[in-house]
């Protein structure tokens, strides 16, 4: 079951950077400037909480079943994409990549849930996994862009989308509930309040808001720090950028199963802190890495890439055995909900800073993020050998899962 889900979610997400990928390309076809080519990225995360702050009010993930939610979510985000090519302006592929992301609301957290419920002990391994095949799904785009530069763009988001759609289907036809969380269960309109009343759960909240300050501002723009980089050193443009994207990115999903391993082995927070140090450190080093030989260049993209996600699912893992199991989808969604929210802030300030101070600089503003990320994973691991797997709310003896 979770190498289903794992495949279904790794084609799933390759809608998320598909426009991103292919931005040089678009942005080049409709004349874009810097600031609106941002929002290729931008609206999917605009989309993407608007999506789960709609979901997470309504107890979508924990209302419907996540199996037929995740399906749909794909199946949404896929059309949504497939008409992108067809779009005649810069606000209507904006438009079609914020519904893009609104239909990724419903296969991201859905499908952390569902993973969630086949796993106990070894959560953080299982989720480690899916969120390795998020990365691997995100990655996927940049290696086409750079190693298929015949394909026209428009034909990458058809690819995307068709990819998406068989990952849907993966998930709706194969896939089966597991007995850890309620399948499904009524709606709460206390659900939220209780979560957010949680201590545990604030707190791996928060460290995940330090987390994801860094994380998709660093996917989005390691192509452009790239491109400058190679073109300081040698004085000459390259496409480089786009692999070293992939390498980033890519490596991320071997840190996050790595971490899951060693979270069930040592614990969540404590993992999630080691990884939230280090992408702190990679942040604030960047400007020595500046201009440096391409190979170093790829070997920092590799160690900043490994650490910069693999304490995800750790936070996922942390609130999932938080909250009351009847209420692990809408908390798995208001945490993304949150975060992606915060990601539209950072994605938009790291081009108005590199027009400032020029790329060599521009990274070093990540790291206060996973900083103050790791003093919150310092407190949860004060409580962490306390937690249960997992209170049960008033509402559970009522859950029809």
């Amino acid at each position: 079951m979770l190498a289903r889900v794992a495949l279904g979610q790794f084609l799933a997400m390759t809608l998320w950077f598909s426009a991103t990928a292919a931005a040089p390309a678009i942005a080049r076809e409709f004349l874009l400037t810097r600031s609106t080519t941002a929002w290729l990225t931008m609206a999917v995360q605009a989309g993407f909480v608007a999506g789960t702050l709609l979901s997470s009010a309504m107890n979508l993930a924990d209302v419907l079943n996540a199996r037929r939610l995740f399906a749909l979510g794909c199946v949404a985000g896929a059309a949504a994409n497939a008409f992108i090519p067809s779009a005649s302006t810069p606000t209507m592929i904006i438009l079609l990549r914020a519904s893009t992301g609104v239909a990724l609301a419903c296969v991201y957290p859905p499908g952390m849930k569902i993973a969630a419920g086949w796993y106990q002990a070894r959560r953080g391994t299982a989720l480690g996994i899916i969120v390795g095949a998020l990365t691997i799904g995100s990655a996927f785009p940049h290696l086409l862009a750079w190693g298929a530069h015949a394909v026209p763009w428009r034909g990458l988001m058809w690819i995307a989308s068709a990819l998406a759609v068989l990952g849907g289907s993966i998930v709706w036809a194969t896939v089966e509930d597991g007995p850890y969380v309620s399948t499904t269960a009524p709606f709460d309109p206390r659900a939220v309040f209780e979560i957010v009343r949680n201590r545990g759960a604030r707190l791996s909240t928060l460290g995940y808001l330090g987390h994801m300050w860094e994380l998709y501002a660093m996917w989005t723009w390691i192509p452009a720090f790239a491109a400058a980089s190679v073109l300081a050193r040698t004085g000459r443009e390259s496409s480089v950028g786009s692999l070293v994207a992939f390498t980033a990115i890519a490596s991320g999903a071997i840190g996050c199963v790595a971490a899951g391993l060693w979270a069930d082995a040592f614990g969540k927070a404590r993992v999630a802190r080691l990884a939230l140090l280090t992408s702190t450190a990679c942040a604030a080093t960047t400007w020595m890495i500046f201009g440096a030989a391409v190979p170093v260049l790829f070997v920092f993209a590799a160690v900043w890439g490994f650490s910069v996600v693999a304490d995800s699912a750790q936070f996922s893992g942390l609130v999932s055995e938080y909250t009351p199991r009847t209420h692990v989808g809408t908390a798995l969604t208001l945490q993304t909900c949150v975060g992606f929210l915060l990601t539209i802030a950072s994605i938009r300030l790291l081009p108005w800073i590199a027009s400032v101070v020029g790329w060599k600089w521009t990274f070093v503003v990540l790291a206060p993020g996973p900083a103050l990320g790791a003093i919150a994973m310092t407190r949860v691991m004060k409580i962490e050998p306390k937690m249960t797997a997992g209170p049960v709310s008033s509402m559970e003896q009522k859950s029809t899962g």
